[in-house]
């Protein structure tokens, strides 16, 4: 007789949901303050002026404004908003 059960599809069906990580908010896009701008793992982008960090590295805008990146070399790439110029 057999030792082992059958794998069957009730035994292997076990599968995460997918994380939806990457960029939310793009470069020159208008937010609101709340606004998730990056879902990330690690931070391969940094918060600039007026972005938030959350414990699990998600950037966020802090301010409504136009969301911009920049790459400053060895300090790596942020992310900030610049607020909208009040007319």
């Amino acid at each position: 007789m057999a030792h082992k059960k059958g794998g069957g599809s009730s035994t292997n069906g076990r599968d995460s949901n997918a994380q939806r990580l990457g960029v939310k908010a793009f470069a020159g896009q208008l937010v609101t303050g709340g606004t998730i701008i990056v879902r990330q793992r690690g931070t391969p982008i940094k918060p600039g002026v007026n972005v938030g960090i959350g414990k699990d590295d998600t950037l966020f805008a802090k301010i409504s404004g136009t969301v911009h990146f920049k790459d400053r070399g060895g300090r790596g790439r942020f992310a900030f908003v610049e607020p909208i110029a009040a007319e």
